[in-house]
């Protein structure tokens, strides 16, 4: 069984960082987020965004883990945003009534 892969790139900026998300946010990848994600809540920037373009399949524990790191970051007085949300991941957090703990930046 091939291992699904997530890359994570980040790019930072004296008031972001944007992780640029490409592959399957899932059971077998949600760690390597958070462990990113919380690594830059050490020193809080004021907004972190996750750019999901690339993502490809999230499943119930990467959804758990978005609101998660989102809820984290309010606590650090810091900004969680998604962006280049696809339709098939809207379609999941308006099912499962997540897309209102989540902030969702809309493309320019």
């Amino acid at each position: 069984m091939e291992r699904p892969e997530l890359s994570i790139t980040a790019e930072h900026s004296p008031d972001e960082v944007v992780f640029h998300l490409a592959g399957e946010i899932d059971v077998l990848t949600v760690n390597q987020l958070s462990t990113l994600v919380n690594e830059v809540l050490a020193e809080p920037p004021p907004r972190i965004v996750l750019d999901m373009a690339g993502v490809t399949f999230c499943d119930s524990q990467g959804l758990g883990t978005l609101v998660v790191l989102s809820r984290k970051a309010q606590h650090a007085r810091s900004v969680l945003a998604l962006s280049n949300v696809g339709d098939f991941l809207l379609r999941v957090l308006d099912i499962t009534g997540l897309r209102s703990a989540l902030m969702i930046s809309s493309t320019a």
